[in-house]
């Protein structure tokens, strides 16, 4: 009896230990070692910040829905507005859609998250209520890297060094397509080293803004938002040290500056980078994505800036509406929202990700795919809902460390669809620059009709083929 009684529980151990295995596989977003520290540093292990609901009223008068008062209906869940999410870009949608009778509220509820969304949905004076979910993040010319063989994602059949399943970049290049100082592109994740040797040349700053003058000269409420801002942290310092290794390591990919000598180049080697820094130390959260979202929003259509995309490499949590609309404010800018398909190896058709299973028109979904063209391991996909496969795996670009207690540049290899989207959003920008006036739309389209059939994509994304600008 003993025996059989010590046999089920080794037998529970092992079904815990693969239970526990999977749930890490189907969370994680990158395979680097930062997302493990990440996620150990999380103080919670809810996919939504507790207690905590995004919750949209729609208003007859000020401060008042339907017939009661704002503090009326905050009393029914016992809570307290943390947070009003009212952007430059939601109002001017709102104005332009003539509805200037909701707002978005971020509130704190004593009675807890699933149970005060509960009680707002029963009311006739709220459009919906939801989780304030929590995200991850889903983790070369005459430079250095590019030469020695490592920036295989680069390359393409003609190129030398040569790798057909590579993007192609080098065979653009080589036709004079580098791209422009005059088109833009939003990086929403982690902060970015914009003063790393590959990243300097090509770090964007707000033109509305006055480097360090403690004013708010553009109006958008951020002061001193010269190259983005930190919503995590809620401040102008969108590079806090090693801990932004992530953000680092995507905007070398997008626009790592070429011909210099040094260390990588990015897909667009000619590009303007801005960071929205959508991650702290406990994650990113829905209600930040949607300032960040909308604060490149404002940007373009107040400061008329050439923003062709922003990339997106984190998931997490379940379907937001409040996301969904930020997302569309970006459609309606023409700003493409490019986003990791995940990381957790499962299909996205019976098993959506988000923010990439969003219906929006501006999204273009990318999975990952080797240096031998196979689709990654860990790569979600799906044959309706991820558009386009991109290299992925082992992919070199800039990285922040530390001697001597200082923060230098240097570089590093990691894989995940993080990477695999970099690589899209620099082909936007690519072709953005060669295609001076494109849509959001045409730049979507030229990127989906211009991929390579791959045997590992096909029934696996809507191309059914890999990421390939050799003709941008």
């Amino acid at each position: 009896m003993e025996r059989y009684i010590f046999k089920l529980m080794k037998l529970h151990r092992i079904l815990f230990f693969i239970t526990a295995s999977l749930i890490v596989l189907a969370t994680a977003c990158t395979e680097e070692t930062i997302a493990t520290q990440e996620l150990a540093s999380t103080n919670t292990l809810s996919e939504f910040v507790p207690n905590e609901v995004l919750v949209k009223f729609k208003f007859k008068s000020v401060g008042q829905a339907g017939g009661r008062s704002i503090t009326n209906l905050l009393s029914l869940v016992d809570g307290e507005v943390v947070e009003t999410i009212s952007t430059n870009a939601m109002k001017s949608s709102a104005a332009r859609n003539g509805v200037e009778s909701e707002v978005l509220l971020l509130v704190h509820s004593k009675v807890g998250t699933m149970e005060a969304i509960a009680r707002f949905k029963k009311l006739s004076e709220v459009v919906y209520a939801e989780p304030n979910w929590i995200y991850t993040l889903c983790t070369k010319l005459n430079d250095t890297y590019y030469l020695n063989g490592s920036l295989w994602g680069m390359y393409g059949d003609v190129s030398a060094p040569s790798n057909i399943y590579g993007s192609h970049a080098a065979t653009a290049w080589a036709n004079g397509h580098t791209g422009l100082q005059t088109v833009y592109v939003g990086i929403i994740d982690k902060g970015y080293m914009y003063t790393h040797e590959d990243l300097a040349a090509n770090a964007g700053t707000n033109p509305g803004e006055i480097d360090n003058n403690g004013i708010d000269d553009d109006g958008n409420g951020l002061i001193d938002d010269i190259y983005g801002w930190d919503f995590a942290g809620n401040n102008n310092t969108v590079f806090d040290g090693t801990v932004d290794d992530h953000g680092t390591h995507i905007a070398g990919t997008i626009g790592g500056a070429g011909g210099n000598g040094k260390g990588i180049t990015g897909v667009c080697p000619n590009v303007k980078l801005l960071n929205a820094k959508l991650f702290g130390q406990n994650g990113g959260t829905v209600a930040n994505a949607i300032k960040a979202v909308d604060y490149f929003t404002d940007l373009k259509r107040r400061h008329r800036l050439n923003l062709v995309a922003t990339n997106n490499s984190w998931t997490g949590g379940e379907f937001s509406q409040s996301l969904e609309e930020a997302i569309e404010r970006a459609n309606r800018a023409d700003i493409l929202f490019i986003a990791a398909a995940g990381n957790g190896g499962s299909n996205n058709d019976t098993d959506p990700s988000y923010p990439a299973s969003y219906p929006n028109a501006n999204i273009i979904t990318v999975a990952s795919i080797t240096s031998t063209g196979a689709l990654s391991f860990f790569s979600q996909y799906g044959a309706a809902s991820v558009d386009i496969g991109a290299p992925g795996s082992g992919i070199w670009s800039t990285y922040p460390i530390t001697v001597n207690s200082q923060v230098v540049s240097d570089y590093a290899s990691l894989t995940g669809t993080s990477m695999a989207t970099a690589y899209v959003t620099g082909a936007a920008a690519l072709y953005a620059a060669s295609n001076p006036g494109a849509t959001a739309a045409q730049i979507k389209s030229a990127i989906l009709n211009s991929a390579t059939p791959t045997p590992s994509l096909t029934g696996k994304c809507v191309t059914g083929g890999r990421l390939n600008v050799s003709g941008f």
